[in-house]
């Protein structure tokens, strides 16, 4: 059994590497193999919109363009689990997964009322967010509704509703003196850390043995 990761962030030691990371670590102790793929150091972009994957004469769930993304997506079409883990910039996911999931989600889905995803089995998920913002702003501009349309293309591709966790009021910096960033009290910000964060990497864990145990009762039930 294998779980991957995606992670979206510029940073591939920042805290959604750490969170992914994290949750791996709970799927590899629900006893599966796993896998942290970082986008920023690929070479890749979104959907050209060319239609290969629509087009009758050729097969569907592959996507035309060859760059470094495309052993991930076929990756993904066999591993038993995918946990996917992006900052919020401006309210949204970060550029390097938005152009991940358009060529994810448009080349699993057709123009079809009868079979709509042509992703080839049942894939248990997560999605790991974190940001600056704290939960109160966060939920006062109720910018969780900017990720709901891209949360249900995954849900129609993949068959299942995911675990989500928010981490809220990350650190942005190490040194906060070096930075213009006044409007922050670096202290605060630290002691938030220290209390919160190791928490929330125990949220991280705990969705990757859920999605481990998912993944599990999948294959009993489609071995009977």
């Amino acid at each position: 059994m294998k779980i991957i990761a995606i992670n979206g962030s510029s940073r591939i030691n920042g805290n959604t590497a750490e969170l992914l990371s994290h949750a791996l670590r709970g799927a590899a102790e629900g006893g599966a193999e796993t896998e942290l793929i970082h986008l920023r150091p690929l070479n890749y972009r979104g959907c050209a919109s060319c239609f290969y994957c629509k087009d009758k004469k050729n097969p569907h769930g592959i996507c035309a363009m060859r760059d470094d993304l495309s052993p991930v997506l076929e990756a993904i079409k066999e591993c038993d689990g995918l946990i996917l883990g992006s900052p919020i910039y401006y309210g949204g996911m970060s550029s390097n997964l938005l152009a991940f999931l358009e060529r994810f989600l448009y080349s699993n889905s057709i123009y079809s009322n009868e079979i709509p995803t042509v992703f080839p089995k049942t894939l248990p998920w997560g999605m790991i967010y974190d940001m600056n913002m704290s939960k109160p702003e966060w939920d006062k501009m109720g910018l969780e509704n900017n990720l709901l349309v891209f949360h249900n293309s995954i849900i129609h591709t993949l068959r299942q509703r995911p675990q989500i966790l928010f981490v809220h009021n990350t650190l942005q910096f190490a040194d906060y003196a070096q930075y213009e960033s006044s409007m922050f009290s670096p202290e605060e910000k630290a002691e938030h850390h220290r209390v919160q964060f190791p928490l929330d990497c125990e949220a991280a864990a705990e969705m990757g043995r859920k999605i481990v145990s998912k993944a599990k009762f999948l294959k009993e039930r489609d071995a009977k």
